[in-house]
């Protein structure tokens, strides 16, 4: 299908790298013109077979050792959890961010530098969860750091939206505005495990049932009007189910009474290119939520 897009509509798909494909008549004129090209470049490059330098076999790179692989972590039995701390969904935000930062309530708190509580405006229309921390997260204390935070920061901005938008007066007014000169919405993030599992592995379901309380109760001192739900155990972990994203997107479903628009984790878009567009919608389903 062909996109009719205005300058402001390609400036937002440019923030999250997607290329709105050219009408057919223009794509197709484009490719004649690019194998009229190559076939006269051909031709005047051409060597006669008896003139032509022999072929130079490239060299052959010496074997590397395999680099050492980290140990499989099995699950934490049930029997070494430790008690979920008590009165969780009565705490405020400093109550609550303290409480995080000492728990051991599941094994993962052994092996982890710091907890990832969250990021953002502590009240805002848009919240986004993400599954767990991984390494640069643990290491840094914020959620979605790195190549896959790139991502998200400009899959926000595609959309009016910013974690920047958070911060004080202080702030660059440039860095609170969109490729419009308006000003961002903010946004909080946060993730469904605090602690970073061993070697970036799959979150467990006992560990994600320790942590839920916590994430239950950031949703109720946000008050978001949206939640983008990002990546398979964020999804199935907000709505209880075990079907995979494809059969979730295009609804809008509920968590504790907010909306929520299911997409793919910025990670698996930078292994996955051409599913960005399916992001992109999914970006538009959750702006036409916000503004119905």
């Amino acid at each position: 299908m062909t996109l009719h897009l205005d300058e402001r509509q390609r400036a937002m798909l440019a923030e999250m790298g997607i290329r709105p494909r050219l009408p057919a008549a223009r794509t197709r004129r484009r490719a004649e013109a690019g194998e009229a090209g190559a076939e006269t470049q051909a031709a005047e490059t051409r060597v006669p077979a008896d003139q032509a330098p022999p072929t130079a076999r490239p060299p052959v790179a010496p074997l590397r050792p395999a680099a050492p692989r980290e140990a499989a972590v099995a699950p934490v039995p049930a029997s070494a959890l430790g008690p979920r701390p008590e009165g969780v969904a009565d705490m405020d935000w400093a109550t609550l961010e303290s409480t995080v930062a000492a728990c051991r309530a599941c094994g993962l708190c052994a092996g982890r530098t710091q907890t990832v509580f969250g990021v953002g405006a502590r009240v805002a229309d848009w919240m986004v969860i993400g599954e767990a921390p991984g390494e640069n997260e643990d290491r840094q204390g914020q959620p979605f750091v790195g190549q896959a935070g790139k991502l998200l920061d400009n899959m926000l901005a595609a959309i009016g939206v910013s974690r920047q938008a958070a911060l004080g007066p202080e702030t660059d007014a440039s860095e609170k505005a969109d490729g419009q000169g308006r000003e961002k919405q903010g946004v909080y993030i946060a993730n469904v495990l605090k602690c970073r599992p061993p070697g970036n592995r799959n979150p467990q379901p006992d560990e994600i049932a320790q942590c839920e309380p916590y994430l239950r109760r950031q949703v109720a001192l946000v008050r978001p009007k949206i939640i983008l739900a990002m990546g398979r155990f964020a999804v199935q972990s907000l709505l209880r189910t075990t079907e995979p994203i494809g059969r979730l997107r295009g609804r809008v479903h509920q968590y504790e009474g907010v909306p929520v628009v299911v997409t793919y984790h910025p990670a698996y878009l930078l292994r996955a290119l051409p599913e960005k567009a399916k992001a992109w919608q999914d970006l538009c389903l959750a702006l036409e939520v916000m503004r119905g």
